[in-house]
C-alpha cells in the first residue's frame, strides 16, 4: 500500500482503501479485523486505523463483536435497495449535469466513455469498473449540487463489488457502456430532461440486472 501526505489525511487514506477493500470483497463478510492486523498490513500505526475503523462503524460497513470489528459489507438485498433508490434520483444529477457541465469536462466525460467502450470490447472487467465510477463520479460533481455529489457517491461506493460482477460479462458490460453514451449524448445536447430519463433507466437496468443474479442464486442453492 503506498500513502501519501498530500491534501488527504492518513486516517482518510485508511478510512478509503478499507473500504474499498471491504465493499469489493477482499474482506469477506463476516470477518473479523482488529487494529493490529490491519496495522501490520497497511503499515501504519494504531491512530489512523483506529480512525477509520470509527467511520466504517459509523457507516454499518463493520460493527463491534467484542473481539475486533466484524465486516457487514453490503448484502445483494442492501444493493436492490440502493439500486432502487438511485433509480429514483441520479437522473436529478443527470439533469442538473446537463444544464451545468462545462465544456472541458464534457469533452473529458466523452473520453471516459469512449475508453471504457475499447476496454469493454476487450474484456478488460477491472479497467471498465473503474471508468464506469468516473463517469457516474464526473456527473454528481458536475451537477455543481454538493447534496446530490454527498448523496450519490457513496451510494455509488457501496455497490462495487456487485458492478464488477457486472461487467465481467462482456456483453453487459458493452451495454452499459451504450447506456452511457446515450447519457452523454443528452448531456451534450443540453436535454436535461432526457438526460435524466435515460440515466433513471440506466440504473433501473443495473437494478434489474442485480435482482435477476439474485433470483439465480437463490434458484441454484436451492437446487443443491
Amino acid at each position: 500500500m503506498v500513502l501519501t501526505h498530500k491534501t488527504v489525511s492518513l486516517a482518510d487514506q485508511v478510512f478509503d482503501r478499507l473500504e474499498s477493500d471491504i465493499l469489493s470483497g477482499v474482506y469477506k463478510r463476516g470477518e473479523i479485523l482488529t487494529e493490529l492486523k490491519l496495522c501490520e498490513a497497511l503499515g501504519v500505526s494504531r491512530t489512523p486505523v483506529r480512525e477509520a475503523m470509527k467511520r466504517l462503524e459509523q457507516e454499518h460497513i463493520i460493527e463491534d463483536c467484542g473481539k475486533g470489528m466484524r465486516v457487514l459489507s453490503i448484502t445483494a438485498e442492501d444493493a436492490a435497495c440502493i439500486y432502487e433508490i438511485r433509480s429514483r434520483v441520479e437522473g436529478l444529477a443527470a439533469a442538473a449535469c446537463a444544464k451545468n457541465i462545462s465544456a472541458e469536462d464534457l469533452s473529458a466525460m466523452k473520453e471516459l466513455v469512449d475508453l471504457q467502450s475499447f476496454y469493454a470490447e476487450r474484456g478488460d472487467s477491472d479497467r471498465v469498473k473503474t471508468l464506469d465510477s468516473e463517469f457516474h463520479e464526473m456527473i454528481y460533481r458536475c451537477s455543481g449540487s454538493a447534496v446530490l455529489y454527498d448523496t450519490l457517491t457513496p451510494l455509488h461506493k457501496k455497490v462495487q463489488k456487485f458492478r464488477k460482477a457486472a461487467v465481467e460479462q462482456r456483453s453487459r458490460a458493452e451495454e452499459s457502456v451504450a447506456e452511457h453514451r446515450a447519457v452523454y449524448n443528452a448531456i451534450a445536447s443540453r436535454d436535461a430532461g432526457e438526460a435524466e430519463r435515460i440515466m433513471n433507466a440506466h440504473v433501473a437496468s443495473a437494478r434489474d440486472r442485480l435482482a435477476q443474479g439474485i433470483r439465480a442464486q437463490a434458484a441454484k442453492e436451492g437446487n443443491k
